[in-house]
């Protein structure tokens, strides 16, 4: 007789409380996306109408179309915003995957201090070090180039990452390390053939973090790092227009959800990696 799941065994009144709770949360969570898409709906002239209706009236798709027209370059800032954090992601993977390997595989002299180093390299904003960034970028003549916003957005996503693809490589059973020792396997090749093929549900934990990290820090490295049209983010697009003239709401809203759209293709994709037991049944008993 099959044993009963985790959830059937509540009360009723248990149940209720849960879902209760699930509900408040997503509702906090979710209404202001929602709001701001209601809004991406409704004619601007509703707006701040009195009484205030939550729900559009004659809502239609046309700030939707009129925004690339509203916004000059409105694609160019969603490729701009999608290469920069692509790259990002793509070096933070290439650094922190050996790197993650080394700390949860080999003690070393200081590597406890490091990884505190790290830690305390999280514990600073960006602002604190926007003026010395920028002096060494304008040193090394990047100003204005997609090199000094790619940089930055590596040097501060790298310290999280380690410590969060550390943490799962170090759930991997060490067994299978010994076992690739015996057969001749060096640490290269058992990290290449045995750990990364179970570590790629962390990997894409990291990577999907990472992601969404760098595209949500562009504001602040573009802003200061970049003057050229050609080379701003979608922040920085976004700011530039509806900062010098009347915002108009809905166009706005309807230019941040179709921005945010390569974030959640991302997430959706990588999603399935996030629940997967690649673990399970690697070391015989």
């Amino acid at each position: 007789m099959s044993q009963p799941t985790m959830i059937h065994r509540y009360r009723w009144y248990e149940l209720v409380g849960i879902y209760a709770g699930l509900l408040l949360f997503l509702t906090f969570i979710l209404a202001p996306f929602v709001e701001g898409f209601l809004v991406s709906l409704k004619p601007l002239a509703l707006l701040f109408s009195s009484p205030y209706r939550f729900w559009p009236e004659n809502g239609s798709l046309a700030a939707y179309r009129t925004m690339w027209v509203s916004v000059p370059g409105f694609a160019r800032y969603i490729f701009n915003s999608f290469f920069i954090s692509t790259i990002i992601t793509a070096a933070v993977l290439l650094l922190v995957v050996p790197s993650a390997y080394a700390f949860a595989r080999f003690k070393f002299r200081g590597s406890g201090a490091l990884l505190a180093a790290f830690l305390a390299v999280n514990m600073f904003s960006g602002a604190v070090l926007l003026i010395p960034l920028f002096r060494l970028m304008r040193s090394f003549g990047v100003l204005n180039t997609y090199f000094a916003m790619i940089v930055p957005g590596v040097a501060f996503l790298i310290p999280s990452a380690i410590w969060l693809l550390r943490t799962y490589m170090m759930r991997i059973p060490r067994e299978l390390d010994e076992a690739a020792f015996v057969d001749g396997a060096s640490h290269f090749y058992t990290l290449r053939r045995v750990i990364l093929p179970i570590a790629m549900p962390g990997i894409a934990v990291v990577a999907i973090t990472t992601f969404i990290g760098s595209y949500a820090q562009q504001f602040i490295f573009a802003l200061t790092f970049n003057s050229k049209t050609e080379y701003m983010p979608l922040p920085i697009g976004l700011y530039a227009y509806f900062g010098r003239q009347e915002v108009v709401w809905n166009e706005l809203m309807a230019a941040s959800f179709v921005g945010i759209a390569p974030a959640v293709i991302v997430i959706f994709f990588l999603q399935r990696y996030l629940v997967s037991g690649l673990t399970a049944g690697a070391v015989k008993q």
